[in-house]
């Protein structure tokens, strides 16, 4: 142990192979290449972890907060010196696994960083996996900054093989005393953690996350006589309100539609926004140690009032995605991952359309294709000129998506049994070179969604005048309740207003929307004024 730790903190003998003990063995290599190799991995390390420096010291630094700052860095610094020694003692091939799985941790904290501005930790990573169904968008769009973030990569891995090349030994390797500068860091610190070492810190502690909780148990009893016989959620994907307001709303009003104007998400990115809608926000109350995987749900409201309950989805296959855990899809009678091409949406509104005409009471969760980014992956080739600018190709992804969808929705429908919420999971910055939505900085526009109701004559009057905003998602979930049976002024005070009020605050959540133990915080925030805008 103790020439594992001598080594760890690169004593010049280490650098330099010589044999312990023995001050008669000359250096096996001349000193210019232990210079050469210490500042090829000063740089190496400067690149990999630059926004580990960024955050962690220089940010602490700049607020007048040395201490912090000074702690920051001796801790990087530590587990720099715990990698050097990993680099001179592994052996050839533990070496290269090592590399491996250097490469893979550095990866995704320079894409994290490079596209969104902020640091990665165990709730980014975690957010990153439920949103890996938009990686193929995420590639086109931020092909930019991706390139950048390979470049960084390739020269900061050249860098890592050449202060292996220059201060290895091949004749004093070590596994034992490799691996353990490798590994130690990681049992040892939390954070800052070393980009080299923390992607896979993460996976490992979220795979050994605690279980989600059990569900909350529903003590509301509904009364439900003269409740509608069906009630859906549509959820659309990445739709602004100002651009549904101009294109699509004007023929959606002819349909007779309660409006309730621009309306504030519970996210600026999908999985959070998702979260929150099916959990129910009390939005008086909710706090950074409100765990909403421990709430009853929509599911659970849903199937005390009598209705069979269904998650379609046109954004994925296989699992259900959203951070939608075991407990809560134990909850969902009829899950359909229905995932295909840009006409998705129009056979998700036909197979709704079937479904409202049956005689089975249901509630349906229906999550749209929507117009995710890159945007011209959402109309036909064609429809507009290539490097059209991004309002124009928004607007035509919108135009294609939405183009028959409402009338597909309700053909033939008796309008009478039918409840349908349309809503966004979250807006969109239409701005050029900023990001869409999910961004580290969001302002209102990423907030910003159009909602609408479909409601039967007579429950329509309880929610006139429309399109007079002051409205959030969070009272999509208190309406529902109301509208399956469950008393308003109960549901009012555990949840949110109904939709005939204001909300009674605005809530938003961001990427950490869910503990990953229990004690653990999430990200919320809570204000009178609208999200972003500030």
């Amino acid at each position: 142990m103790h020439r594992q730790v001598e080594f760890c903190l690169f004593l010049t003998g280490a650098l330099y192979g010589e044999q312990m003990g023995n001050q008669n063995t000359k250096p096996a290599r001349p000193i210019w290449h232990m210079i050469a190799g210490l500042i090829a991995f000063a740089g190496f390390y400067a690149i990999a972890n630059r926004f580990q420096l960024v955050n962690a010291v220089l940010y602490r630094a700049a607020a007048d907060d040395w201490v912090n700052a000074g702690w920051n860095l001796a801790i990087l610094a530590t587990q720099a010196a715990a990698l050097l020694g990993a680099i001179v003692y592994l052996p050839k091939r533990w070496f290269l696994a090592a590399l491996v799985l250097i490469t893979l941790s550095i990866m995704p904290n320079l894409g994290f960083g490079q596209t969104i501005g902020g640091l990665l930790g165990a709730p980014e990573l975690g957010w990153m996996l439920a949103e890996a169904r938009q990686a193929g968008h995420a590639a086109g769009e931020f092909t930019g900054p991706l390139v950048l973030v390979a470049a960084q990569l390739i020269t900061a891995i050249l860098l890592l093989l050449v202060a292996r090349k220059l201060l290895a030994n091949p004749g004093r390797t070590n596994g034992l005393i490799g691996a353990g500068c490798l590994i130690i860091p990681s049992l040892l610190f939390s954070f800052p953690l070393g980009a080299e070492r923390n992607a896979y810190s993460y996976l490992i502690g979220l795979a050994l996350a605690e279980p989600a909780p059990s569900r909350g148990a529903v003590t509301l009893e509904p009364q439900t006589d003269g409740t509608p016989q069906h009630i859906v959620w549509v959820v659309d994907e990445s739709v602004a309100y100002e651009p549904f307001k101009r294109l699509i709303l004007p023929n959606v009003i002819e349909m007779g539609v309660t409006d309730f104007g621009p309306t504030a998400s519970m996210g600026h990115c999908s999985a959070p926004a998702n979260v929150a809608l099916r959990s129910g926000v009390d939005v008086r109350n909710v706090d950074p140690t409100t765990d909403l995987r421990a709430t009853p749900s929509i599911w659970a409201y849903a199937r005390k009032a009598g209705y069979q309950t269904s998650l379609l989805d046109g954004q994925t296959t296989g699992a259900p995605q959203n951070l939608l855990l075991k407990p809560e899809r134990a909850l969902i009678d009829d899950y359909q991952g229905l995932a295909g091409d840009m006409d998705t949406d129009d056979r998700i509104a036909e197979m709704l359309n079937t479904r409202l005409k049956g005689n089975e009471k249901s509630f349906t969760y229906a999550l749209l294709r929507g117009v995710h980014f890159q945007y011209r992956d959402h109309y036909p080739k064609g429809a507009i000129p290539e490097g059209s600018p991004k309002q124009v190709q928004y607007d035509t992804a919108l135009e294609y998506s939405k183009r028959d969808f409402f009338d597909r929705l309700l053909d033939g429908v008796d309008r009478s049994k039918v409840v349908i919420a349309y809503l966004s999971d979250h807006g969109q910055n239409l701005e050029g070179g900023m990001l869409a939505h999910c961004s580290s900085d969001p302002g209102a526009d990423e907030f910003r969604i159009p909602l609408l109701a479909f409601l039967p004559a007579g429950l329509d009057a309880r929610y006139e005048p429309s399109g007079t905003g002051g409205h959030s998602a969070s009272q999509v979930f208190s309406a529902s309740l109301g509208w399956m049976g469950y008393d308003r002024a109960a549901v009012a005070q555990a949840y949110d207003n109904d939709l005939d009020q204001p909300t009674a605050r605005y809530v938003w959540f961001g990427r950490n929307v869910i503990p990953m133990t229990r004690g653990d915080t999430i990200e919320v925030s809570a204000s009178s004024a609208f999200p972003g805008s500030d």
